[in-house]
C-alpha cells in the first residue's frame, strides 16, 4: 500500500506543526516525527497550512462541444492547481447534457484523467429551452450519479417548470441550482443597471431582475417541500432574500464567486471585455454585502464559475462578448484576499466556504471532511505567505481570459492531494 508523508504542516493553520501520514487512500497518522515506507512519497510542507481539498460546484469544462477553449483534461489540471478535489461541470455543452449519454461520459472521461472528481450537472430542462423537463431521473440513476441539476446560462423561467423540477429533484433526493435572471428584464442587457452603465452608454441589467427570481425559487421551494441552490449571488437584495428565507425554514442554499467579491462594475470604463460576465459585476456596495454574507453563513459557499472563451469570443465589441472569466486557479487567493486579511473568515473559514459546505449541500460522502484519522485524504497545501502575479498565458486553462492579468495576489496553493494521490505539486498538475 502506498504511503504519502507530508511533514511539518498545521492543519487549519492551527497550533503547532505537524506530519500528516496516509496510507493507500486515508489519513492514517497526524503526529510529529512520523516516519513513513522507503519507497514512501514526502512533501516537507515547511510549516505551511492543511486543508481539506476544495469542492467547487460551479464549473464550466466545455466538454464536449467546445474544446478548442478547454476540455476535462485541462480544466482538472487547472482545478487541481487551485487547490480543488471535486468540481461540478455545468450542464452547457454542445450538446447539452441533459441526458444520461452526456453526464455519463463526462463523469467517465474526469475518472480517466484522474486529477480532480469531475461531477456532471444535468440539465433541468431539455436543450435548457425551459419548456420540457429533461430525464433527470435517468441521469440520477445514471454512472455519472448526477446529484445536481442546473440550466444555468439560463433561467428556468417558467414558475410551473421551476416547481415540476422542484417536486420531482425532492423525490430523487438531488439538487436545483438556479442561474437568477428574469429574461424579461434582461433582454439586450450586458452590464449591471446602475451610473456606470448609463454613463458609458451599456444596457443595463437590474438587480430586480436576479432577486425576483430568488424570491419566487424561494416560495416555489417551501411550498415543494424541496432544496433549492443559487448560483452566482451577485446582489445585497439577494443577500436580503436569501436571509429571509432562511429564516422561515426554507431549504435554500447560495453561492458567490471570488469575482463578485472582489471587483466592482468601475471596471468597465475600458471596455474590456474581460470584465463581462453573467450575473454582471455590480456596484462596490453589493461586494461588501457579499463579503459580509459569506463571513456571516447567509452566503453558504464559494464556487468559481470558471468559464473559459476563445480569443475571438472576448477580443470583439462589448456588447456582443460572451460573458465568463477563469476562476479556478485565482479562487483561493481571491478569497484570503477579501475575506481572510480583512479578518471576516480564518482558515476554518476557508475550509468551510470552500471545501465543508460545498460537499454537504450537494452531499459528497468523501469530500469536505476533517483533517483526521480514518478520513480520506483529500487535501490541499497552502503557503499563505507567498505571493504570485496571474500571467493568463501561464494558467492551466486553454483559454486566458482573467480579469485578474498582472495583479499580484497573496497565498498559493504548493500542494494538492486527492485520496492518497499527489495532483499537483510546485505549480504543475501531476500525471498529465
Amino acid at each position: 500500500m502506498t504511503e504519502l508523508l507530508i511533514k511539518n504542516v498545521k492543519p487549519y493553520g492551527e497550533g503547532e506543526p505537524v506530519d500528516v501520514l496516509v496510507r493507500g487512500t486515508v489519513i492514517a497518522e497526524i503526529g510529529s516525527g512520523l516516519t513513513a515506507a522507503d519507497d514512501a512519497e514526502v512533501i516537507e510542507g515547511n510549516g505551511q497550512i492543511l486543508l481539506p481539498g476544495f469542492v467547487d460546484l460551479h464549473t464550466h469544462l466545455r466538454e464536449p462541444g467546445r474544446e478548442d477553449t478547454e476540455t476535462i483534461e485541462t480544466g482538472s489540471a487547472a482545478a487541481a492547481l487551485g487547490g480543488y478535489t471535486a468540481v461540478f461541470a455545468m450542464a452547457n455543452t454542445s450538446p447539452v447534457a441533459d441526458s444520461h449519454v452526456i453526464t455519463d461520459h463526462v463523469w467517465r472521461r474526469g475518472q480517466e484523467v484522474g486529477l480532480v472528481d469531475v461531477f456532471p450537472v444535468g440539465a433541468v430542462t431539455v436543450g435548457l429551452e425551459g419548456k420540457q423537463l429533461a430525464e433527470m431521473g435517468t441521469m440520477a440513476a445514471g454512472v455519472g450519479q448526477v446529484r445536481m441539476f442546473s440550466d444555468d446560462g439560463h433561467c428556468v423561467y417558467d414558475p410551473l417548470i421551476m416547481r415540476r423540477a422542484l417536486e420531482y429533484a425532492n423525490s430523487l433526493g438531488v439538487l436545483i441550482a438556479q442561474h437568477a435572471e428574469e429574461p424579461r428584464l434582461t433582454k439586450g442587457a450586458v452590464a449591471h443597471e446602475g451610473p456606470n452603465a448609463a454613463r458609458l452608454g451599456l444596457a443595463g441589467w437590474p438587480r430586480a431582475a436576479e432577486e425576483s427570481i430568488v424570491a419566487r425559487d424561494a416560495l416555489l421551494a417551501r411550498d415543494a417541500g424541496a432544496r433549492v441552490h443559487i448560483c452566482h449571488a451577485s446582489t445585497a437584495g439577494t443577500v436580503e432574500l436569501v436571509k429571509w428565507a432562511k429564516s422561515q425554514g426554507i431549504s435554500i442554499t447560495a453561492e458567490v464567486t471570488p469575482h463578485h467579491l472582489l471587483l466592482d462594475d468601475s471596471r468597465l470604463e475600458t471596455y474590456d471585455a474581460v470584465n463581462k460576465v453573467n450575473p454582471p459585476l455590480r456596484e462596490a456596495s453589493d461586494a461588501a454585502a457579499l463579503r459580509q454574507a459569506l463571513a456571516d453563513g447567509i452566503i453558504d459557499c464559494v464556487a468559481t464559475d470558471h468559464a473559459p472563451h476563445a480569443e475571438q469570443d472576448k477580443c470583439c465589441e462589448f456588447a456582443v462578448a460572451r460573458p465568463g472569466m477563469l476562476g479556478l486557479e485565482t479562487a483561493l487567493s481571491i478569497i484570503v484576499q477579501t475575506m481572510v486579511q480583512p479578518g471576516l473568515l480564518d482558515w476554518r473559514g476557508v475550509a468551510k466556504v470552500m471545501s465543508e459546505k460545498p460537499a454537504a449541500i450537494v452531499g459528497l460522502d468523501d469530500h469536505g471532511r476533517p483533517i483526521a484519522v480514518g478520513e480520506p485524504a483529500n487535501l490541499t497545501l497552502v503557503d499563505p505567505d507567498a505571493e504570485w502575479t496571474v500571467r493568463g498565458a501561464e494558467l492551466a486553462s486553454i483559454s486566458n481570459n482573467t480579469p485578474f492579468e498582472d495583479m499580484t495576489f497573496p497565498a498559493e496553493v504548493t500542494a494538492t492531494v486527492l485520496r492518497g494521490r499527489v495532483t499537483a505539486r510546485e505549480g504543475k498538475a501531476v500525471g498529465i
